[in-house]
């Protein structure tokens, strides 16, 4: 089985070592939860702090670096995941707030609020879709998710190398109808990644990896509902700057 997710590999599951308890899906919702309210928690008071004007984009910067470090490292090194984990919520949590703070100057209040509803909503929808078996997760299904979140990176790579030498692509921040389909596509794959994330933790709980496993598992998942509001709060950015 495999997921495109980096932080929920197969290969993290059978190499780990055994240890004392086992990983459950309820335990790892469990951690899920505790990463979701710290990352709440940081983005408040980060929110707070660019709209009174007290914190700089260094911060954001900054902690946006660490975050990466420590997800690249758990990915690497799964048994730090308990303190990885929640450290990473905390530290993402600055960066989303930053981000939030700066659409709702500029597109205006409701913009976060919708964001993050329907980033729940969606998150819920596919949980659903996939406790149900209405949505299967086949090698196939597997393989097409893959495929269009490997060409969504390539076309990251490709507008942050151009960004880097002064040039943009407007069809994709115009907030045009090709913005917009783009965007909405972007969002369908990464609620899919979602899907195969259940699904990686469910199948990781039945092979009894170990019990850190669930901080490692949790962190996969935080990283696709991250992936998931932001494109969805650039979503809803273009029809609130289109009304």
């Amino acid at each position: 089985m495999r997921t495109n997710n980096p932080m929920l590999k197969e290969e993290a599951f059978r190499k780990a070592p055994a240890s004392s308890g086992t990983m459950t899906v309820g335990g790892t919702a469990g951690k899920a939860f505790i990463m979701l309210a710290l990352l709440l928690g940081t983005a408040v008071y980060a929110y707070m702090q660019v709209v009174q004007n007290k914190m700089s984009m260094g911060v954001m910067i900054g902690a946006l670096l660490i975050a990466m470090i420590l997800a690249f490292a758990t990915a690497f090194v799964p048994k730090i995941s308990p303190v990885t984990a929640p450290v990473y919520a905390a530290v993402e949590g600055i960066v989303l707030g930053t981000i939030s703070a700066m659409y709702m100057q500029r597109f205006g209040d409701q913009v976060v609020l919708y964001a993050v509803l329907l980033t729940i909503s969606v998150m819920f929808a596919m949980l659903l879709l996939y406790a149900t078996r209405v949505i299967k997760v086949t090698n196939k299904f597997r393989m097409g998710v893959l495929s269009a979140t490997l060409g969504v990176l390539f076309m990251y790579l490709i507008v942050a190398v151009m960004q880097l030498f002064g040039a943009s692509v407007p069809f994709l921040h115009d907030g045009g109808t090709i913005a917009i389909i783009v965007s909405a596509v972007v969002i369908v794959i990464a609620a899919l990644n979602l899907v195969l994330d259940f699904d990686f933790i469910e199948n990781g709980a039945r092979s009894g990896a170990p019990k850190y496993m669930e901080w490692y598992g949790a962190l996969g998942l935080m990283l696709t509902l991250v992936w998931l509001y932001l494109e969805i709060l650039r979503l809803v950015s273009y029809f609130v700057r289109n009304d």
